[in-house]
């Protein structure tokens, strides 16, 4: 299963769901509104999975959004990495301790409860795993490029040069033992390159709200752990939310259409 990894036009970015399929749902609904829809990209910023209550269910909502609008994409959090690594769907190094860390550290109970497997038992999730969900996880890209953005998990690293860092996320690199464009915290609040052009959108650290910045956006507004989920959309940098605020309206000029009523996804 390849994912776009090259993208232009609009966008709508959708923050860390870990499972929250309830507020998912929520912001594709409010998606649903938008006149360009059709035209516009939606991309998953990574971390599907863990600790919220239906990891299994919102990689269910991925494989059909990408069955009913095709302009939807993903890239890879450090949970499905160290999920695919820890089930063997990815390489990793022999001294690589993924299924340790991720089943320690995770919060992968609900991962194994979603997939009604016993928690601990990496063999028998395996089987569980739909071959669908298999392949997504194996195949999830480590960034996806836009000419004016890069979606990229973490962030990337202040202090390397950019197209150095941007071929090691398209190449996937998994000799790195914990890939810090995936995994790295300390990327989050750091400037970007200088010689960055692009405004890098990542996730993985909880931000009490959308984070403009220069070149940066921070989109992660719940970790999984409480608060409204955030989607945003590009360029027109219009919040949307899980929450009780009203469908979006661009502030761009878009086809009219009707709004549409939602039978499955985007039907």
């Amino acid at each position: 299963m390849k994912l776009a990894t090259q993208i232009d036009g609009p966008v709508a970015v959708i923050g860390d769901v870990h499972g929250q399929v309830d507020q998912l749902e929520e912001v594709i609904e409010k998606l649903n509104y938008l006149p360009d829809l059709d035209e516009r990209w939606i991309v998953f910023i990574g971390d599907l999975v863990d600790r919220g209550p239906d990891p299994m269910g919102a990689i269910e909502i991925l494989l059909d959004l990408i069955e009913d609008h095709p302009r939807t994409t993903g890239i890879a959090g450090n949970h499905e990495l160290a999920m695919a690594a820890a089930l063997g769907l990815v390489p990793s190094p022999d001294f690589a301790d993924w299924p340790e860390r991720w089943m320690d550290h995770y919060g992968a109970e609900t991962t194994f409860a979603s997939y009604e497997a016993e928690f601990g038992d990496l063999d028998d999730l395996h089987r569980q795993l739909p071959e669908a969900h298999r392949l997504l996880l194996a195949e999830l890209p480590w960034c996806v490029e836009h000419p004016r953005y890069l979606f990229v998990h973490a962030g990337i690293d202040p202090n390397q040069p950019f197209e150095m860092q941007r071929q090691i996320l398209r190449e996937k690199d998994f000799s790195l033992t914990h890939p810090p464009w995936l995994c790295s915290k300390t990327y989050v609040h750091a400037a970007v390159p200088e010689d960055c052009p692009l405004t890098v959108v990542s996730g993985h650290v909880p931000v009490p709200a959308v984070h403009f910045g220069d070149r940066r956006l921070l989109i992660d507004t719940t970790g999984g752990l409480g608060g409204e989920l955030s989607c945003v959309l590009l360029p027109e940098n219009i919040i949307v939310t899980s929450g009780d605020d009203p469908p979006p309206t661009p502030t761009r000029d878009a086809p009219a259409k009707k709004p549409r009523k939602r039978f499955g996804f985007f039907k």
